[in-house]
């Protein structure tokens, strides 16, 4: 049985990549920071009691912070695989918390690199880089596009990636580099502007907002489904050499255009509930990401199965859904459902 370590496995990515990998009979392990709250909702579905003799799914406290915590598990757990997926992920949140967002991005990569350098332990490594770390430069963008990084977070991950490469060519550590453009599913956080989008077009149709407010609406994105994009992640270290590929549906759309269709599919006229507020705006803006995935398709085999409609129409049905069943738990459920958002 392979075992594999996943960092960020209570985000969306972490959760999806969890049950993927339970379906091919892996043993799990995720590492998630400590909290007051639990916050696992997005793996409670696959949860499974430690103490029964055949479990497969294990979670462990631990932080990219904290490279103690990282040597530890690695030497304990001994995986196969392992992949890099926690990070503080938010684009715009990076410009308020560059330091934080480079300390868990971009050294959190080298922590968990040099930990499993010194073990001497023989796994593959997943990096996640970003298509953000292509910036302004002109799409479509591929494996030999020049960075140019527009926010902290983009740079962090910029580091993270070269370091993934270098661990590679100095170590023979078998790593690869998924260079993921947006990826989104009913999972996304709310503060993400997809789910903010879907989420907010739900609680207006059932009465329970009025406005909502958004930045940049031209700016273009490469939106494809997180479920397709975990499977490229398994892909990638199943083969024989270590490379960094770029995953994207190929296609781009604007903001404006993820708004219009959201809306229109429940009849709503957009014009009339969304808002500009110039505090959604970044400091430095991303106009354009549009990948190319060739390569992957080319030596992975790999394709996207979702469309970027049938995504759209995804999430806003979940959120209808999440909502309907909300509002149905009574007064407590409902105020708590009314919640002001970012």
């Amino acid at each position: 049985m392979k075992r594999a370590l996943i960092t960020g496995i209570t985000g969306q990515d972490g959760s999806y990549l969890a049950e993927f990998l339970m379906q091919k009979g892996y043993e799990v392990h995720g590492i998630k920071r400590r909290s007051s709250s639990f916050n696992t909702d997005r793996v409670n579905s696959i949860y499974e009691d430690r103490h029964e003799s055949d479990a497969r799914f294990f979670l462990h406290y631990g932080d990219l912070t904290d490279g103690s915590s990282l040597t530890r598990l690695l030497t304990r757990i001994q995986p196969d695989e392992v992949y890099n997926l926690g990070a503080q992920s938010h684009v715009r949140v990076s410009f308020d918390v560059p330091e934080y967002t480079a300390d868990s991005v971009a050294m959190g990569t080298l922590r968990l690199l040099e930990s499993i350098h010194q073990a001497g332990l023989p796994c593959r490594f997943y990096q996640a880089s970003s298509s953000e770390m292509y910036g302004s430069t002109p799409p479509p963008q591929n494996e030999l596009t020049a960075f140019h990084p527009r926010s902290p977070y983009a740079c962090a991950k910029v580091f993270g990636h070269q370091l993934a490469v270098n661990y590679r060519e100095s170590y023979g550590l078998h790593a690869s580099c998924g260079i993921l453009f947006n990826h989104e599913s009913p999972r996304r956080g709310e503060t993400f502007v997809t789910r903010k989008i879907t989420r907010a077009a739900a609680r207006i149709k059932l009465g329970l907002q009025d406005k909502l407010y958004l930045g940049n609406l031209d700016a273009k994105r490469d939106w494809g489904f997180a479920g397709d994009y975990v499977r490229a992640m398994w892909m990638m270290l199943q083969q024989d050499t270590p490379d960094d590929y770029v995953i994207g549906t190929g296609e781009s759309h604007s903001v404006r255009e993820f708004v219009e269709l959201t809306f229109s599919y429940l009849d709503l006229d957009w014009r009339r509930y969304v808002a500009i507020d110039p505090r959604y705006f970044r400091p430095a803006e991303v106009d354009h990401l549009h990948g190319d995935p060739s390569k992957a398709r080319r030596v992975l085999g790999w394709t996207p199965e979702v469309s970027f409609a049938e995504l759209v129409v995804m999430m806003i049905e979940s959120d209808l859904a999440e909502l309907n069943r909300t509002l149905k738990g009574g007064p407590e459920a409902m105020r708590a459902a009314v919640g002001v958002g970012d």
